[in-house]
């Protein structure tokens, strides 16, 4: 999804670019040196469906280096969908594509790898101050999740299957509410 530059402000335009150099350093280069130089000193990032993350430099660097880098399994994809640029913030809609082929303690701590696929949508509203980025606040559907790692069966719980989420995000036009019907038929 491209950004047209030429109507962004020079403050954007500079985030955009911040935020491009830290993504590319998490999830291409897998560089926690690089990724901290993007990030304010009291910076913090948190993923809110798990509460994993890390708070002030020291913090997050401990959080990529222990927790998250390792653990991107080789196949990670992201897929952007949207964006919005503010004055001080990115929030990105995306689509996070793997297999889950590695133990991933930032989010699906304690869980052993399955195996299985996951296309999960994610979104993560950036905060910048000073040209740097101060949090990181990602948000998912953590019981897609579950479903997609075999970990949580859909039948009678108002959940979908494993990446319908997904699929209707990057596809608007699919049908909605079968959630709804499914229930009245149940009563």
């Amino acid at each position: 999804m491209g950004v047209d530059r030429d109507t962004l402000a020079a403050a954007q335009r500079r985030m955009l670019a911040v935020w491009g150099q830290h993504v590319a350093a998490e999830f291409e280069r897998h560089d926690v040196d690089e990724t901290m130089t993007t990030m304010t000193p009291d910076t913090h990032n948190m993923n809110l469906a798990v509460l994993t993350g890390g708070v002030g430099a020291d913090g997050v660097r401990a959080f990529y280096r222990e927790y998250f880098l390792p653990s991107l399994p080789p196949d990670n994809e992201i897929v952007l969908v949207s964006r919005t640029i503010g004055v001080d913030r990115i929030v990105d809609e995306i689509v996070h594509k793997f297999t889950h082929s590695k133990e991933m303690p930032w989010i699906l701590p304690g869980i052993r790898p399955t195996g299985r696929r996951v296309e999960l949508p994610v979104v993560a509203v950036v905060e910048f101050k000073g040209g740097k980025i101060h949090s990181e606040h990602i948000y998912w559907d953590q019981a897609s999740l579950l479903v997609q790692v075999g970990l949580l069966k859909p039948e009678g719980l108002p959940v979908v299957a494993a990446g319908e989420s997904a699929r209707h995000l990057v596809n608007p036009k699919l049908p909605l509410n079968d959630l709804i019907r499914r229930a009245g038929r149940r009563r």
